[in-house]
């Protein structure tokens, strides 16, 4: 079965850079995966994004050597079960709140006996190679998204979940959830994600975060995360594109002031 490079950069201690489509575009996804990122995620909880549009993403980051994975909507066996068998090597799982939600989450990625996932990898074969279910136990990462109050409160037992590979920090979610607006300094949700990477790495599980961009990347770096989000897809559009505006306004402007006393 192919391998799968985080796992590996894991264990020998690399870093690991993930980039996050919203968009639905093979061609983007294509593009994007050939920019040096360790990983693409693909996000069907906010994403403009359905399963044909996964598909097609799948096929043009396979061209590539970054991990496919995919943000799904919830904790729903059967989405699941679906991006797994399209070619996922890696599933995010938001709105983990409770160990009894992860056990689900977990189970539904794992084959009998670990688990409760059902046979008909059709794509999966195609990616991960003729023992792809022999070894997919192995390769598959499943991450669960803390991102609540009520997560924090569970987190021992949700950490403690057999099969689960790591965590995922969702600090937008996190941030509403502990009274605090999403891109706010706080202290509260700092603390917060301190104490959750805290946890995860006495267990020495896979921990990944979203970031606000490439100053806060680095600091997620330096804070001892093992996989980080420098933004998504669309920010990254509206960012450079918003720059590009203001420049180029900026300097039609400066350029019909010079042109008057010509």
């Amino acid at each position: 079965m192919r391998r799968n490079t985080l796992l590996e950069k894991f264990h020998s201690n690399e870093k690991i850079v993930n980039s996050w489509l919203s968009i639905p575009s093979s061609y983007a996804a294509e593009v994007v995966a050939h920019t040096g990122v360790d990983s693409v995620t693909i996000d069907m909880q906010h994403g403009m994004v359905g399963f044909t549009d996964v598909l097609t993403m799948f096929q043009a980051i396979s061209t590539s050597d970054a991990i496919p994975m995919v943000r799904v909507p919830a904790a729903y066996p059967d989405v699941i079960m679906k991006m797994l068998d399209a070619g996922a090597y890696g599933i995010i799982c938001p709105s983990v709140d409770t160990p009894e939600i992860c056990k689900i989450f977990v189970d539904a990625c794992r084959y009998p006996p670990l688990g409760n996932r059902s046979f008909g990898p059709t794509r999966g074969l195609t990616y991960g190679g003729s023992d792809y279910v022999t070894h997919a136990d192995n390769e598959i990462m499943t991450l669960a998204m803390i991102e609540s109050q009520q997560a924090l409160d569970n987190l021992e037992a949700i950490l403690d979940t057999e099969g689960l590979t790591g965590i995922y920090v969702g600090p937008n979610d996190l941030s509403f959830s502990l009274g605090v607006r999403p891109g706010q300094q706080s202290e509260k949700v700092e603390t917060a994600i301190s104490h959750i990477l805290e946890r995860a790495k006495a267990r020495n599980l896979f921990t990944g975060i979203f970031c606000s961009g490439l100053d806060n990347a680095q600091q997620r770096i330096e804070q001892g995360f093992d996989l980080v989000t420098p933004g998504n897809d669309a920010g990254a559009l509206r960012t450079l594109y918003t720059k590009y505006a203001q420049i180029l306004h900026n300097r039609e402007i400066n350029s019909d002031q010079n042109s008057g006393g010509y």
